[in-house]
């Protein structure tokens, strides 16, 4: 699997906005779910029978927006300054995770701005130190790295 992009990102892209511009102030949700019931596309709408949210990355660990720092070299990553990380909701195996817009409301939608792609310890498009989450504990996202292909 790839990293997932909803139609709404795609179309934006393509029109006026940036990856940047498009996902400011949005969040990170993590889920889990059952392979079989990952959304087959990030214009999907989450299944609250089928996928738990079992965290909400923020970009300062509490409840701010995530930013994208400077694009170099074909590859953009988080803002300087931003602690990105959240409080796990519930305990749980992370499955995908949807890198969201700030209005996102996880319905069906061919508009909002969305990411989504596999957690793994690695080899997934999100990286963990382990996919076992534990109800209570903080998760930092350290690092990330958006690219375009050349």
């Amino acid at each position: 699997m790839t990293i997932l992009q909803s139609t709404g990102l795609r179309n934006g892209l393509l029109g006026t906005g940036s990856l940047k511009t498009l996902l400011a102030g949005g969040f990170i949700h993590v889920y889990a779910s059952a392979l079989a019931d990952i959304p087959a596309t990030a214009d999907a709408a989450i299944d609250g029978a089928k996928h738990t949210k079992l965290l909400t990355v923020y970009g300062d660990g509490i409840s701010g927006g995530l930013n994208l720092g400077t694009a170099d070299g074909g590859a953009i990553g988080k803002a300087a300054g931003e602690t990105w990380s959240g409080t796990i909701l519930v305990s749980g195996n992370a499955a995908f995770f949807r890198f969201v817009g700030s209005a996102d409301t996880g319905a069906a939608s061919t508009t909002q701005p969305r990411l989504q792609g596999r957690v793994g310890t690695s080899g997934a498009e999100l990286n963990l130190s382990s996919v076992a989450l534990t109800s209570g504990e903080t998760q930092a996202i350290n690092y990330i790295s958006l690219s375009l292909p050349a």
